[in-house]
C-alpha cells in the first residue's frame, strides 16, 4: 500500500465519522424535541401509551450519543496492543444500543401491564392529536434519511437506528388511532396498545443485538460481495482459479483478506510476484480490502493431465457431502495426486470423511497415491 493510498483511505475514514456525527446530532435533537412533546401531551392527557412512546424517543436519542461516542473511539489509530485499530468499537457500542433498546422495552411491558390491572381514564384533546400526527411525520422523514445515511456510510449503527425509527412511526400512528377511537367510541385502548408498543420495541432491541452480535463472532461474507472480488481476480491474465477467499473485518470497512489462485505450473517466481502485487493494488484500489496473502495452486499443463483432473473432479462431485474440488496438482514421477475438497458444514467428523474420500479415490484411480486436504465452505 503507497503512501497515497494511506492518505485516500485515512480521507474516507474521516469523512465517514463526520457524517456519522452529524446524524447522530441530528436524531439526538430531533428525538429530545419529539419526547419532550410525547411526554408532555401524555401526561396532561393521561395516557400511558403517549408517555411510553415519549420515553422510546429519549432511548433513541441516547442511541445516537452512544453511536457518536463509539465512531469516534472507533477512529483511533493502530497501536502496538491495537494493531487492527479500533473498527470493532462500533460493534460493541451498537450492542449497548440494543441493550438500551431491550431494557426500555421491559420497563414500558411492565408499566403497561399496570396499567391493565389498574386502568384509568385518558383526556385527549385534538391538539394534542395534531402534534402526534407532526410527530409520526418527522420520524418517517428522520428514519429514512438515518437509515440511508447508514447504508452509504456502512454504518450498522446508523441503520439500526433509522429502522428503529420507523418502527417507532407505525406505533406513535396506533396511538392516534387509539385516540381518535376513544375520542368516537369511548373506548380505552392505552394499556394494550402500551403493552404491543413494549414487545414491538423489545422485537427492535433483539433484532439489533443478535445482528451485531453475529458480526463480531464472524458472519459468513455476502455472497455478492465474494463474487465481485473473484470475478475480479478472475480477470486477470494467468489467473485459472480463484478460490478460498478469507475475509477478517476489523470494523465497517475494514477488511483483511487472503486468498488462493490457480496459475500454471512453468510460471516462474518472478512472474507469480508481479501477478501477486498486481492483486493485491487491485483489490486494495477497487473494494478498499488489504491483502494479507495470496497463496498458488500450480496447475498442470500437460493435456493428459487436465482430462484425469476433470474425470476426478467429476467423480467427487457425485457426492452429497462435496461442494468444490480445487488445487488438483499430479506428479508423475511418483503417482501422486494432491487436491483439496471444500465439506459441507454438516460433515460432523470431517477427519473421517476426508480418509474415506482418500481411500474411493485411489481404489477407483489406481495406480495414483492421494493427498487430501480438506476445506472450509467460508465464502461462496
Amino acid at each position: 500500500m503507497t503512501e497515497i493510498q494511506k492518505q485516500e483511505r485515512n480521507e474516507k475514514k474521516g469523512n465517514r465519522g463526520k457524517i456519522i456525527v452529524r446524524t447522530g446530532m441530528i436524531g439526538i435533537l430531533a428525538n429530545l424535541l419529539l419526547a419532550a412533546f410525547k411526554v408532555t401531551i401524555g401526561f396532561f392527557s393521561n395516557s400511558i401509551s403517549v408517555m411510553l412512546d415519549g420515553v422510546n424517543n429519549l432511548s433513541d436519542a441516547f442511541s445516537s450519543v452512544i453511536t457518536i461516542v463509539g465512531t469516534k473511539l472507533s477512529e483511533k489509530p493502530a497501536d502496538r496492543n491495537h494493531p487492527m485499530g479500533h473498527g470493532r468499537t462500533e460493534y460493541l457500542t451498537a450492542s449497548v444500543i440494543s441493550l438500551i433498546v431491550l431494557y426500555a422495552g421491559v420497563t414500558s411491558l411492565v408499566e403497561s401491564v399496570k396499567k391493565i390491572l389498574h386502568p384509568e381514564t385518558p383526556e385527549y384533546h385534538v391538539s394534542a392529536i395534531v402534534i402526534l400526527v407532526v410527530a409520526v411525520i418527522v420520524k418517517i422523514l428522520l428514519g429514512l434519511y438515518v437509515r440511508k445515511t447508514g447504508i452509504v456510510v456502512h454504518s450498522d449503527s446508523l441503520k439500526a437506528q433509522g429502522q428503529d425509527a420507523l418502527q417507532d412511526a407505525v406505533i406513535s400512528a396506533s396511538t392516534i388511532l387509539a385516540a381518535l377511537i376513544y375520542l368516537f367510541f369511548h373506548l380505552s385502548l392505552e394499556a394494550y396498545l402500551g403493552t404491543v408498543i413494549s414487545l414491538f420495541i423489545v422485537k427492535a432491541g433483539y433484532e439489533i443485538l443478535s445482528e451485531t452480535i453475529s458480526r463480531i463472532l464472524g458472519e459468513r461474507i455476502d455472497s455478492d460481495f465474494s463474487r465481485d472480488i473473484r470475478h475480479a481476480i478472475q480477470k486477470l491474465p494467468g489467473v485459472y482459479g480463484v478460490y478460498d477467499l478469507v475475509l477478517h473485518n476489523y470494523g465497517p470497512d475494514k477488511y483483511l483478506a487472503s486468498v488462493h489462485i490457480e496459475v500454471r505450473d512453468d510460471m516462474t517466481a518472478k512472474e507469480i510476484d508481479a501477478l501477486t502485487r498486481t492483486i493485491d493494488t487491485l483489490i486494495y484500489e477497487k473494494f478498499g480490502i488489504v491483502m494479507t496473502g495470496v497463496g498458488i495452486y500450480a496447475r498442470n499443463t500437460d493435456p493428459k493431465t487436465a482430462e484425469l483432473r476433470d474425470e476426478i473432479s467429476s467423480y467427487l462431485m457425485t457426492r452429497r457431502n462435496i461442494k468444490q474440488v480445487h488445487g488438483f496438482f499430479l506428479r508423475e514421477e511418483n503417482k501422486s495426486i494432491a487436491l483439496d475438497v471444500v465439506l459441507d458444514f454438516c460433515v460432523t467428523d470431517r477427519n473421517k470423511e476426508v480418509i474415506d474420500i482418500q481411500k474411493d479415490l485411489e481404489k477407483e484411480f489406481q495406480p495414483y497415491h492421494f493427498h487430501v486436504t480438506g476445506d472450509y465452505d467460508i465464502s461462496d
